[in-house]
C-alpha cells in the first residue's frame, strides 16, 4: 500500500483528522449531517447518551446512543465545498490506517444521512412537507475533479435536462447521481420522491434578484417544467448532489432529507419552518433507529 503523505492527510497534534477533529474510534457508522450547527442540538437532544463532542473549524460533531444504534450527528456547514471536506474526512476515518497512512485492506461502508432544508419546485409539494431526492443533480463543479460514470439512465436524464434547460458553456457541466436504495426504501410514506437540484449559491443560483441581474432568468421556470419519464425535479438546495456524488465514488451508503419551508410555484414561506424541521428530524430519527436493530 502506498503511504499517504503528510500533505494529503493532514492530521492535528492528537493524530485527528484535520477540519473535523475525530479520531476514528471517536466516529459511528452511522452518520447524520445538518447543514446548521445550533440545528445539531435539535438531533442530538433525541440521543439516549453521548460519548463524545467536538468542534473545530466551524464543523461540529456529537456521537452517542439512538435506542441501541451508536450515530454521530454533524453539522457540514452550508454548500458542495463543506460537503467535500467532510465526505472525504469521514471515509479516510472510516478507512486509512493513520499510524502507517495507507488504505485499509478491508473498505468500510458508512451510512450518512442529511436532514435539512430546501425549497419546493413543484405546486404539489407544500411547504412544511418532506422530500427524499431520488438523485442529487449538481449545479456546481465539484464532481468534474474526481473520476466518475454514470449510467445510461442518469445519462439521458443530464442530456435532456441540458437541453431542457437551455445551458450554455457559461455554466459548469452538471452532474447527477442517485440515492442509495437500500436506505431509500425505507423512506417512502410522507416523503415526496423527486431529483434535488444542488446550487453553489443562495441568490443568483436560485434564481433570486436583489440588485443583480441573471444571466437566465428562466432557468428556475425550467427546473420545474424539467420530466423524463417518472423523474422530475422536486426541489433544491446546497449540499446534496456532492453527498451522493461522493458517497457513491467512495462506496458509501448515501440519504438525503429535506424539509420544504419555501415553495417557489406559490411564492410562500413556512409560517413556522422550526416545527416543519423538528417533525421531520422526529420521523427521521424514529426510522434510523429501526433500520439495522
Amino acid at each position: 500500500m502506498q503511504r499517504i503523505s503528510e500533505s494529503e492527510l493532514i492530521l492535528n497534534d492528537r493524530g485527528a483528522i484535520y477540519h473535523l477533529d475525530l479520531l476514528p474510534e471517536e466516529l459511528a457508522p452511522t452518520i447524520i449531517t445538518v447543514d446548521d450547527p445550533n440545528r445539531l442540538q435539535d438531533v442530538t437532544k433525541y440521543l439516549n447518551s453521548i460519548e463524545h463532542k467536538s468542534a473545530n473549524r466551524g464543523f461540529v460533531t456529537t456521537t452517542g446512543m439512538l435506542g441501541n444504534q451508536r450515530v454521530s450527528v454533524i453539522s457540514t456547514g452550508i454548500g458542495p465545498d463543506n460537503i467535500d471536506i467532510v465526505l472525504n474526512e469521514l471515509d479516510a476515518l472510516a478507512n486509512i490506517d493513520f499510524k502507517t497512512r495507507t488504505e485499509k485492506q478491508s473498505v468500510k461502508q458508512l451510512t450518512i444521512i442529511r436532514i435539512g432544508t430546501a425549497i419546493s419546485l413543484q405546486d404539489d409539494i407544500p411547504i412544511d412537507s418532506a422530500v427524499v431526492s431520488t438523485h442529487g443533480l449538481g449545479m456546481d463543479n465539484l464532481l468534474t475533479f474526481y473520476r466518475t460514470e454514470n449510467s445510461e439512465l442518469e445519462q439521458q436524464i443530464l442530456q435532456q435536462f441540458v437541453a431542457h434547460t437551455q445551458l450554455n458553456a457559461n455554466f459548469s457541466p452538471p452532474y447527477i447521481n442517485p440515492a442509495n436504495t437500500s436506505l431509500l426504501k425505507h423512506f417512502v410514506e410522507g416523503f415526496h420522491p423527486g431529483i434535488t437540484v444542488t446550487c453553489p449559491g443562495f441568490y443568483g443560483p436560485q434564481g433570486r434578484v436583489l440588485r443583480l441581474g441573471l444571466s437566465n432568468p428562466e432557468l428556475i421556470n425550467h427546473f420545474s417544467s424539467f420530466q423524463f419519464g417518472q423523474h422530475r425535479i422536486a426541489n433544491f438546495e446546497m449540499e446534496t448532489s456532492a453527498l451522493y456524488g461522493l458517497g457513491k465514488l467512495l462506496g458509501h451508503q448515501c440519504l438525503s432529507i429535506s424539509a420544504i419551508v419555501a415553495n417557489r410555484i406559490h411564492k410562500t414561506f413556512s409560517k413556522d419552518s422550526s416545527r416543519a424541521v423538528e417533525l421531520l428530524i422526529q420521523k427521521c430519527l424514529n426510522i434510523i433507529s429501526k433500520i439495522s436493530s
